[in-house]
């Protein structure tokens, strides 16, 4: 038996394909130039960004690669995105949407307009399964609305949005369609031409490519102000030497989903599966949170009931997870996401993320289904007892 974790938190982060990593090292030892240099070592420099730029929107379903500007990752493209295309509309527009379950990246950056250009936000629920309703939003847009930000799949429970629908929507009022795809692209699920969106924000780290490289999806001829002046790279639109290597990585784990070299996502959503189904039998009481069928192919969002997830997960040395509260740190606040879809703050608190990916293997199901269920009851047990005489007031379900 390894003595290595069980990795289980492959919507954390996935590790990095060794093959990336292969493609990467070139670019941090022999061909080491700057792209925007015009000698040999500039040059090759530059065709590879060309190169992984097209990988990215080919991944993507991007007509042109000028449509794919490079970032830092999945938060700088979010901000880019919002802010960036409100700026541009600032003469005429002054309202966003978005839902109650974005990730905090894409709900600090409406923040940030509405408390330094007086733009006004509003936040659309969601159903138990965390799906949001076109109907919803278009009942949320004025006249003065000039984007809307729907995140494809959310981060914690899986949930897939229709975005396709949406996009009806908001495309025939003129109205920018956003997307946070930084969950979705690792599964070849994003392809902006079908779905309608006009900006997207892709992260490599998602899918098997390395930290601190993301990029922003932008159909051709939409406005957007840049967030960084300087040397006039990525089109303008993000000044700043390239990171070759880190793009280099990026697109070369985009083709390798793009070509299907990788993991079938039916076998790893199998895995899921099996994981799934055999915890629901062994924990009494436990519940999926999400869509029961569109959801990611490896996501599993579980509350146990009378349990702490942080205490199970305190147990498990031997398995890498996730709670499912996404804390900030030091505030103790359950997740928004459970929230928004009707759990209480204690159910929340019970919930772990579990998700599978590449390198699961059928052994690593078993063995963690053996261990969390084990754990699940000593947690459960010494936790009951604490809370046996606790009386929750009606007027305050929280």
């Amino acid at each position: 038996m390894s003595t290595e974790p069980i990795y289980l938190d492959h919507q954390a982060t996935a590790p990095l394909d060794d093959r990336v990593l292969e493609a990467m090292m070139p670019f941090f030892t022999r061909d080491y130039g700057n792209p925007s240099s015009q000698h040999a070592y500039g040059r090759t420099g530059a065709r590879a960004v060309r190169a992984a730029r097209r990988q990215v929107a080919d991944l993507v379903g991007a007509k042109s690669e000028r449509s794919i500007v490079f970032t830092s990752g999945a938060t700088e493209a979010n901000h880019l995105a919002i802010i960036g295309t409100a700026l541009a509309a600032r003469p005429w527009g002054g309202h966003i949407v978005t839902t109650v379950i974005e990730h905090k990246a894409v709900l600090a950056a409406c923040q940030w307009l509405v408390d330094h250009h007086r733009y006004t936000c509003s936040r659309v629920g969601v159903d138990r399964h965390g799906c949001v309703h076109p109907s919803d939003v278009a009942a949320a847009l004025t006249p003065r609305t000039v984007l809307v930000s729907v995140m494809h799949a959310n981060n914690e429970i899986g949930s897939l949005q229709d975005l396709a629908a949406i996009a009806g929507v908001t495309a025939p009022r003129g109205i920018f369609l956003h997307t946070d795809a930084a969950q979705s692209a690792g599964w070849g699920l994003l392809n902006v031409a079908e779905l309608g969106v006009d900006l997207a924000s892709l992260s490599a780290h998602k899918l098997h490519g390395p930290k601190g490289i993301g990029a922003l999806y932008l159909r051709s001829g939409l406005p957007i102000t840049p967030l960084q002046a300087g040397g006039g790279q990525e089109h303008g639109l993000r000044a700043g030497t390239p990171n070759v290597p880190a793009i280099v990585g990026f697109g070369f784990a985009a083709g390798l989903i793009a070509t299907e070299a990788v993991t079938p996502m039916a076998d790893i959503q199998a895995l899921r599966d099996r994981l799934q189904d055999r915890l629901l039998a062994t924990l009494p009481g436990a519940t999926v949170n999400g869509h029961p069928h569109r959801r990611l192919p490896g996501n599993l969002s579980l509350t146990v009931p009378g349990i702490e997830a942080a205490d199970l997960l305190d147990r498990l040395p031997g398995i890498a997870a996730s709670t499912g509260s996404a804390c900030s740190t030091g505030s103790g606040e359950p997740s928004h996401v459970l929230t928004a879809i009707g759990l209480s703050r204690q159910q929340a608190r019970a919930t772990v993320r579990l998700s599978t990916g590449r390198t699961t293997t059928g052994s690593d199901i078993d063995q963690s289904v053996e261990l969390i269920a084990r754990n699940a009851h000593a947690v459960g047990a010494e936790v009951a007892p604490a809370n046996r005489h606790t009386v929750v007031s009606r007027s305050n379900p929280g």
